[in-house]
């Protein structure tokens, strides 16, 4: 899976997925009902770190794989939306 760097941008794809669901799903509401506000640093600086980590694989094997400008656009817009780049692993990168 190492090998290409499709394989890399998949798993940087599903940390970022996993990673934006640990940060809406546990930190978020450790940090607002719990009062723990540092698990939600820890966490978005990771989930921060993956999501411009998947942004720029998307641009890298994009233009190596000559994607058009919209479908890099419509990649990158799935970084934003919950289990959007689960669907791109599935749907595009596979």
């Amino acid at each position: 899976m190492f090998k290409s760097s499709l394989g890399i941008l998949r798993i940087v794809a599903i940390l970022e997925g996993v990673s934006f669901l640990v940060l809406l799903l546990i930190a978020m509401p450790l940090k607002y009902y719990a009062g723990i506000p540092e698990v939600n640093q820890v966490v978005g600086m990771a989930h921060g770190v993956l999501f411009i980590a998947y942004i720029l694989m998307v641009l890298v094997v994009g233009t190596d794989k000559k994607w058009a400008l919209g479908k890099l656009l419509f990649l990158c817009f799935l970084s934003l939306v919950p289990l959007g780049t689960f669907y791109a692993d599935l749907k595009y990168f596979r």
